[in-house]
């Protein structure tokens, strides 16, 4: 992975991303997660780019308190800017050796102040403050800073639990305010679904007239969603596809510049760099883009940015490629193997009742085995599958073949007949895909490094307009011998 468009440091991993935009300029501080045994405390570093596809590490931004401190773990927070220009941080302590009232480790919020652009920051412990009444101690995190000019205010958002209630409904975004930005008092509860175990990272922004409040469910899903509002008193209201991505990217917060929404969040590693391992906390830092739509409701897909730096042809399909399969299944496949890093965008013209269609992705040969991007347009959706599947033996039942795809790789998406186009980004062991400008799923590839790409039908039929794939130099793109292109173009 060449890391243009991605960033993850050397020997660690990022956790959850505290974008700020100044002068065009991102400066984006994140949880250094080393996976350490014995835990080492948990530090922010930072990178800064202004392009969003080169990233330059900064170092270390706020290190670990200690193993003595409140903030021995230095977790998720935000940054604002005061009158003066100095910059306050606001963030989350913990200490595994400190309980709260209910006995688990206990989470604080914590201050420090930079007047030097963000380079040294000095940590105020007298701010320190935990869970108002009526909270849990071990659930007070996360704070999210901003100001609320009409009521000449500063107001600070805060994932929280109820002390009562059934213990899976007891997520709340508590809330405090402040003149001063040192003292804080409690507030009325910010949003109180009382739906989830808990709403990580919350953030709230006006954008054209619509509010926005965006979290990351901690609870029967791991993905981030947002809901949307007149003003920021709600009520919020839920869009019909709410949330940014599937269960591999999470905790993504947001900065804008000129007039354009970026979302920062992580892909999810698995354990033991394999298909089938546990999906682990952190991984690799990656961008959205959001657009409004007419009705206040967003759409997100990868950055220009990044896809223009895929400028390099590689083998792809023809355009005009029918496939034709009504009661069965058929492929084109590129006549050679794709490079590590390329873009795939692929337009289709999806026939009406068909059933499934899509793109094969490092595919063998033949087409059998490989990764599988599929529209479904019956279900209007679109997963994420691979074959063969995870076996727990050689007889025909020990194969997975009733799991009908990586079930926590779904995203809704309208599939009606006609045009549809379906952009794929593969950088290594990453992919993000897209469809119709407006839908992502991202995940990981790891267990078939090469192969080919090609496009489907099963029980249906498509016109293939488009399917180009573009690299980068140095990345590189094989060539094609008179007879494999001859073959593949049947």
């Amino acid at each position: 992975m060449d890391q243009r468009g991605f960033f993850r440091p050397t020997d660690a991993w990022v956790g959850d991303v505290i974008p700020w935009q100044e002068d065009g300029v991102f400066h984006l501080f994140y949880l250094h997660e080393s996976r350490r045994v014995p835990k080492i405390g948990m530090p922010w570093h930072r990178v800064v780019t202004d392009d969003l596809v080169d990233f330059r590490e900064a170092g270390s931004a706020l290190a670990s308190g200690g193993p003595h401190a409140d903030d021995f773990n230095v977790y998720t927070g935000s940054i604002v800017v005061d009158e003066h220009g100095t910059h306050h941080v606001f963030y989350t302590g913990q200490n595994p050796e400190r309980r709260g009232q209910d006995g688990l480790p206990l989470q604080l919020v914590l201050h420090a102040t930079s007047r030097d652009g963000m380079q040294t920051w000095q940590r105020h412990p007298a701010d320190t403050f935990g869970a108002t009444a009526g909270y849990e101690s071990a659930d007070w995190r996360d704070p999210f800073v901003f100001r609320d000019e009409k009521a000449g205010l500063w107001r600070m958002l805060i994932t929280a639990r109820h002390e009562a209630g059934p213990a899976r409904r007891r997520g709340v975004i508590a809330q405090c305010v402040s003149r001063d930005l040192r003292t804080w008092e409690p507030a009325e509860p910010f949003w109180d679904p009382r739906r989830y175990i808990a709403h990580e990272c919350p953030e709230v922004f006006e954008w054209n007239g619509w509010w926005y409040l965006v979290y990351s469910e901690f609870s029967e899903s791991f993905t981030t969603r947002y809901r949307m509002a007149r003003s920021l008193e709600g009520p919020w209201t839920v869009p019909v596809n709410d949330s940014l991505d599937g269960r591999a990217y999470y905790a993504a917060k947001s900065a804008e510049r000129d007039g354009r929404r970026f979302f920062f969040g992580w892909i999810a590693s698995r354990e033991g760099a394999r298909d089938d391992g546990a999906w682990q906390w952190a991984g690799t830092l990656s961008v959205l883009e959001a657009e409004q739509n007419a009705d206040g409701t967003l759409r997100f897909h990868p950055p220009r940015e990044l896809a223009a730096t895929f400028d390099r042809p590689a083998a792809g399909i023809p355009a005009g490629t029918a496939l034709h399969a009504p009661d069965g299944y058929a492929d084109a496949l590129a006549p050679v193997e794709s490079p590590p890093a390329f873009r795939l965008v692929a337009r289709f013209d999806i026939a009406p009742g068909t059933t499934e269609c899509g793109v094969l992705l490092r595919a063998s040969a033949d087409g059998d085995e490989g990764y599988a991007l599929r529209l479904e347009p019956r279900r209007n959706r679109l997963v994420f599958d691979r074959w063969p599947r995870r076996t727990t033996g050689g007889e025909q039942w020990q194969i997975s073949g009733d799991v009908p795809y990586a079930v926590e790789l779904e995203r809704p998406v309208d599939l009606a007949p006609g045009a549809h186009r379906l952009e794929v980004i593969v950088d290594g062991d990453l992919c993000v895909a897209t469809v119709d400008d407006s839908t992502v799923l991202s995940t990981r590839l790891y267990d078939r490094p090469t192969g080919r790409v090609g496009a489907f039908v099963g029980e249906g039929a498509l016109v293939v307009h488009e399917f180009t794939v573009t690299t980068r130099d140095g990345s590189p793109a094989p060539a094609v011998r008179a007879d494999e292109l001859v073959a593949a173009l049947g």
